[in-house]
């Protein structure tokens, strides 16, 4: 379909237009006067053709650009996902504090209590070895994640079946 400026603008377009004004304003490309004509003109054009003639003399923009990694101060790098053995994640990390912290107050209420049963252990025992049974049954106690075939660690779960 060939480029016609006479085509009937609709709400849409006028709203893009207002949007591309907005940006150049804020880049100071536009005085506040100029920004706040056009904006008038624009909400009162009626075709295509009117509504590009607002935006003849700024440069170009797209607005729906997604940032790329030129517009970041320090690139990132890649950082390899691979874990080697022994290294637990940062989550499994705070389960385990979490697990040492509750146990280190019930030890600590259990001796200024002076009880002479050890109750505590009711706590840290089944505890533990339900976190102990789940951090190894799951693969995070082996050496890092599964590998399911060459190049399919992408994209896919950790302990996936395969």
């Amino acid at each position: 379909m060939a480029y016609d400026p006479d085509v009937r603008a609709s709400d849409a377009d006028r709203d893009r237009t207002a949007a591309l004004l907005r940006e150049h304003h804020a880049l100071g490309r536009l005085t506040p006067d100029e920004f706040n004509e056009r904006l008038d003109k624009t909400f009162a054009a009626a075709t295509i053709g009117q509504l590009e003639q607002l935006l003849t003399d700024l440069p170009r923009m797209d607005l729906y650009r997604l940032p790329d990694a030129e517009m970041t101060r320090q690139p990132r790098q890649a950082q390899p996902k691979t874990r080697s053995a022994g290294h637990m994640s940062g989550g499994w990390r705070a389960v385990w504090g979490v697990y040492l912290t509750v146990n280190l107050v019930c030890l600590v209420v259990y001796v200024l209590s002076g009880a002479g049963y050890p109750w505590f252990l009711w706590v840290a025992g089944p505890w533990g070895a339900l976190l102990a049974g789940t951090y190894w049954s799951f693969g995070a106690g082996r050496s890092g994640r599964r590998r399911l075939g060459p190049g399919s660690d992408q994209g896919q779960l950790p302990g996936g079946s395969g």
